[in-house]
């Protein structure tokens, strides 16, 4: 029979905790910090737990769990911010759902899948609700790591670890559940370093395969401090029209709902009183876009440290697979032309331009500086 653990793979440790806290009401507890590397699958299994937690026989068939899993259960909020942190004005009203009863399922439970972007005020805010728990309720909170949350909350939470699942798992999830061929799936899977859900995106979108393409042809491509910083404008850039693409409709259709709602649409000059309603949502949209060119500057940062990893593991002459088998060739010429200690010294370029980029540090010059610590340098 199936369940809705079956997309949590690789993961059974944790899933027999949630499980049994699921089925035994004696090991439950009000507040759960699931932590787990990127692509380990944290959402998933919060979602698989608050549907067992509606109804413990985890049947995806039954209605408690079907409602959970298409997001429409009256009982289960989801809360997954696209701005770089989550406000306090965002989880006020979470803190006064979590005082109501369930009106139809077992429990109240409230999901946070970023809890790591809970800045010190929004999570003192959360802070006292977990600290005073209603008996019905339960937080989810998601994160990739317990020192990503406030060690206040951190302590008021059990703690389950996720781990990075084992690229086979990830490969035969992708064809079990979306009809991948199998060798595009375990390609995939290689590239994704095992993330699901980048994973799934490069075994269905030819367009992300050719981009992550572009970002490791980069490698060979800086050559000078001048190449660098033309390869990092384009990086940037091209990083600008993802986010842009991935937010563009989504913003007009905002814009459009609102002043429909202010019964403004269709005006050519907004009335001054609700000048302040529209630049709110603007100001909104703004943060939302900065995340996403973030977000995709990091999926390329992780790609190109991916490929130094193959470039180290045939100057050391390691017999593990490499993440990406179909560029082995660059990979041996990026090899033949450097040192093990260079390979070394670029991975730490790109390693501090993603610690730049989440301290807010313009993404431009983030990457330039990386860019230029990966040029080549005398043997």
């Amino acid at each position: 029979m199936t369940t809705v653990w079956d997309d949590v793979v690789g993961q059974e440790p944790a899933v027999d905790v949630l499980r049994a806290a699921a089925e035994d009401p004696t090991r439950m507890t009000h507040a759960w910090l699931l932590t787990g590397p990127p692509g380990s699958g944290r959402s998933n299994a919060a979602r698989a737990f608050a549907a067992a937690l509606q109804d413990p026989s985890a049947d995806p068939r039954s209605p408690g769990c079907a409602q959970v899993l298409a997001g429409t259960h009256p009982d289960v909020t989801f809360v997954a911010t696209e701005g770089v942190v989550i406000r306090a004005d965002t989880v006020r009203p979470l803190v006064e759902l979590a005082q109501r009863s369930p009106s139809q399922g077992r429990w109240r439970v409230i999901v946070i899948e970023d809890a790591d972007r809970l800045n010190e005020t929004s999570g003192n805010v959360l802070l006292k609700a977990i600290e005073e728990p209603p008996p019905r309720t339960v937080w989810l909170l998601c994160a990739p790591s317990p020192q990503d949350v406030l060690v206040t909350i951190r302590s008021r939470s059990r703690a389950v670890a996720l781990r990075v699942p084992p690229v086979q798992a990830v490969a035969d999830l992708l064809v079990r559940r979306d009809g991948i061929d199998p060798a595009v799936a375990l390609t995939a899977a290689k590239a994704a370093q095992s993330h699901v859900g980048v994973a799934r995106r490069l075994a269905r979108d030819p367009e992300a395969r050719a981009r992550r393409g572009q970002v490791l042809r980069l490698a060979s491509r800086v050559r000078g401090v001048g190449d660098a910083v033309l390869a990092a404008a384009d990086l940037v850039e091209t990083a600008q029209a993802d986010a842009k693409a991935a937010t563009e409709e989504r913003d007009a259709a905002e814009r459009t709902a609102l002043l429909r709602s202010l019964g403004a649409e269709g005006l050519t000059a907004i009335p001054p009183a609700l000048r302040g309603q529209l630049r709110q949502l603007e100001e909104e949209q703004k943060r939302r876009a900065t995340r996403a060119q973030r977000d995709v500057l990091d999926r390329a940062m992780v790609d190109l440290l991916s490929l130094y990893r193959d470039v180290l593991v045939v100057q050391l002459g390691a017999r593990v697979d490499l993440v990406n088998g179909a560029q082995e060739e660059a990979v041996r010429d990026l090899a033949r032309s450097s040192t093990p200690e260079q390979s070394l010294h670029r991975m730490d370029a790109v390693s501090e331009a993603r610690e730049r980029l989440a301290g807010n540090v313009s993404p431009l010059l983030a990457v330039e500086a990386m860019m230029i610590g990966l040029r080549p340098q005398r043997v």
